[in-house]
Order: C-alpha cells, then structure tokens, then sequence
C-alpha cells in the first residue's frame, strides 16, 4: 500500500506541475512585454533629479619662468602664451555662478541619485518544461527501483512456497548449469521475467516455470494497468515422454484466452479450431472448450481438476494438452521446407490473485494450482483412449500430413517451374547475342527438339497416370 500511495503521489506531483505550467503559458503566450509589468510605470516618469556640482573658484596663479619664457636659438628669451588661458576667459562660461568656499556655506555638495528598479525576479515559470523533464526523470527512477524490487521479492516468494514441493517430486529443482540437487534457483531473464527448471521425475522430461510479472519497473506500464486492470502470471510447460501419453489435442480456456490461442497456436488451430462452452461439463460459464476428441475431453475434465477449477475460476486461465504442440504460429510468407517439429506437452496459465496488487504473502494461496499441474501429470500417463478415438486421431494425423504434403509439392513444383523458365530466358538471350547466323540457326533447333521431346514425355506420363 505505501508504494501505490507514493506512485499516486508522485503522479499527481508531475500532473499539478503540467497544469501549473500551462496554465502560465496560456496567460503569457500572448504579452511579449510581460516580463516588464512588473516595474512601476510611475518610477520612469520622473526624471533624473540631479544637482550640478559647484565649481571650483579660478585661482589665480604667477605664471612660472619656465612657462612664459623660453630660450631662443639666440639665447634671448621669448614670451609666449598661457595655454590654459581661456579657462579664465568670462564668456566661456556665462551663467556658471561659482561661489568660492569661503563665502558660501561649509557643508559639502550632495548628489541625489534617482531610484531604478532592479528587476529582481527569478521567473521560475519560464523554466517549466526542464522543470516537467527533471520531475519526470526523478519519478521514473524512483518507480523503477520500487517496481524491480517488489518483483524481485514476489519471485524469491513464490520460490520459497513452492520448492519443498518442487523438490519432493523433482531430483533437480533450478538448474544452474552445476547440476546439483538443491543448488539451483530462479533464471532472472528480464527485470519482471524469472524462469525455473526441474528435471528429474518419471513421465516426463522436464518442467519449465516462467513467472511473468507486471511490468513495475516501467511508469508507463504501472499507469496503463491502473486505467486497465492486469494480472501476474505463472506459465508452466511439461514435456512428456513420447510413449507416456496418447495422442489427442485439447484445451480448457477462459475465452479471451481461448481466442487468442486458437488464432496463435498451430495444433489448437489445425486439430480443434472450433470453440464451445464448458458449461455442460459443470465449469464456470467464462470458459471455452476446444477439443479433438470427445472421450478426451471426459479423461482429462475429471472430478480433481474441475474442483481445482470451480474453486480458483479467476485464477486459472488456460489449461492445454497435446501431442502435437509446436508452440506459436511462425508468422512467414515463404511456405515451410519441412514440418514443424511437435512433441508431447502439458502447458498450463495461472493468474496469480491480487489483480496487479500481489502480495508475498498472497503466493502461498496458489499451490494448489501446482499440486493440480502435477497430478496432471501422473494422469497424463494413466490416460488411455478407446480404439476407436485411437483411429480418429491417427486419422486427422494423415490427413493434416497430407495437406503438408499437397502444400510442399505445389510450392516445389512452382519453384521448378520458375527455374525452368528462367533457363529458357537465358538460353534465348544467348542464341540473340550470337552474331554468327548459323550458328544461331543450330542452336534454335536444338531448343526446339528439346521443347519437343520434353511435350512428348508429358503426353506418355498423362496417358500412364489414365
């Protein structure tokens, strides 16, 4: 709860700041002059106010030897002219009163200096979009360091509820490439993705559990999921032996899950594309229910697992069986070279509880979903099909084979047909670049007898196949 009140907070910090600076710029993007309101108009109208300093009285001095007369290339003395003398000239200055010291008052001369305004404003406003992208940087980082450590301890949770039993039915519980029991742990693949391996167990070749966590650690995902509500998630995939299960496809999905499968995954939308409601099996009405095989669907939907899923109905979100899974739809124009390689799995979905709000404490409650994957498992082996739903598969089997090999033939036979022409294209340029016309004549028989001979082999293989 105190990280959800610290992220509001500080969403709302950053939200009050974007409309605080809008708002001043929607009053000021028309005033250029804004900056100047502040000064008071009635201060510039007043003039400078100063007082013109008294002048010193002349003095009165002797002029100096040096100064009125100097010697001539005679050695006779010349007078010449005061050069400060029209300082005392009276005309140069008419109006300038000057009061000598003595007869005027002691007290010295005062200068007023008229009061500017400094302009003392900081406009902090102005600054609003570093403003904006500093409070965004902090926040961000903040809910990045928040968001990666409540995921770190929601792994490090859900590891510690679940490996005694992890261990009791496993000889390897997170491999870490040392191959020791109990020396492994969770695979951290990206800040909200950790992933576990066991291995070790009769029926099966091993289990993969990824934990997909919300996104914490990114803002722009933690304010996505408060507008739409989202789940953590607990993927697991059992690989199974070839001979320990029987061959049949089937899937049990809430239906926005449902949908998404049938349109992704290879075998649900090649073996059992058509979706019904679970209803009539005595399960919530949210699911959907795709299956090959309808004595399938009454092995796998016994008594345990429709009481593990009518008791956690939000939690558990798909459950798929298969002998042909492949995985997701590889998205390529080009047809493919070879079919795609399948192998017997057990795939489970698991919301964890919370809706977004997952607490450590709250990941002991989903155990019972493992027991349910695990038991599973051991069922999958006991698990036997009738002879007739036996022959209905391997018959959907041939047939699905089939079609591949129609597919592949065509697109063989196109890209022989492409060559083809492409070394008729280049032959014929080679008889027109040929200058010699004999020459030429010889090699257009050539092709012709070719062109000829290969229409007769066509014509002996369309009668044959008749």
């Amino acid at each position: 709860m105190v990280d959800v009140r610290l992220k509001t907070l500080l969403v709302l910090l950053v939200l009050s700041l974007y409309v605080r600076a809008s708002k001043y710029q929607a009053e000021t993007e028309d005033n250029d002059f804004a900056d100047f309101e502040e000064f008071d108009d009635d201060e510039f109208e007043k003039p400078y106010q100063t007082k013109e300093e008294p002048r010193e009285p002349e003095r009165k001095t002797t002029p100096s030897p040096v100064q009125d007369a100097v010697l001539d290339d005679d050695d006779g003395l010349v007078e010449t002219e005061d050069e400060f003398e029209h300082f005392q000239d009276e005309e140069e200055f008419e109006g300038f009163e000057s009061a000598s010291p003595s007869q005027g008052s002691k007290e010295q001369p005062k200068i007023t200096i008229a009061n500017v305004p400094v302009h003392r404003s900081t406009n902090w406003d102005k600054f609003y979009v570093e403003m904006l992208m500093i409070a965004g940087i902090v926040v961000y980082f903040i809910n990045f360091v928040s968001g990666k450590t409540r995921n770190q301890k929601l792994a490090n949770a859900w590891l510690a509820a679940h490996k005694p039993l992890l261990e009791s039915n496993f000889s390897l519980v997170g491999d870490d490439g040392k191959a020791e029991p109990g020396g492994g742990a969770l695979l951290k693949e990206s800040e909200n993705t950790y992933t576990l391996w066991c291995s070790g167990r009769v029926c099966c070749e091993g289990m993969l559990v990824q934990l997909k966590f919300l996104k914490r650690q990114d803002l722009v995902s933690v304010m996505s999921t408060m507008m739409k509500s989202a789940s953590d998630q607990v993927e697991i995939k059992v690989t199974m032996n070839p001979e320990e299960m029987d061959t049949f496809v089937f899937c049990l999905a809430s239906k926005k899950s449902a949908a998404k499968l049938a349109k992704e995954m290879t075998d649900l939308n090649t073996y059992c594309p058509e979706r019904k409601s679970a209803e009539r099996h005595g399960l919530p009405a949210h699911f959907s229910l795709m299956s090959e095989i309808h004595e399938a669907t009454a092995a796998v939907l016994d008594s345990r697992v429709t009481a593990v899923v009518n008791k956690y109905p939000d939690l558990v979100d798909f459950i798929h069986v298969s002998d042909q899974y492949s995985g997701p739809k590889q998205i390529d124009d080009s047809a493919p070279v070879e079919p795609p390689k399948v192998r017997p799995t057990l795939a489970f979905g698991f919301n964890l509880p919370g809706r977004g709000r997952l607490l450590p404490a709250d990941v002991e409650t989903v155990r019972p979903l493992m027991q349910l994957v695990l038991y599973m498992v051991d069922r999958m082996k006991r698990c036997k099909l009738g002879r007739e739903a036996r022959l209905k598969a391997e018959k959907n089997r041939l047939r699905v084979q089939e079609a591949y090999l129609k597919q592949t033939h065509q697109s063989r036979a196109e890209k022989a047909q492409a060559k083809r022409e492409e070394k008729r294209r280049l032959e014929k340029e080679r008889i027109m670049e040929e200058e010699d016309p004999e020459k030429q004549r010889r090699l257009e028989e050539k092709t012709e007898k070719r062109e000829a001979k290969r229409r007769a082999q066509m014509r002996q293989m369309k009668v044959k196949a008749l």
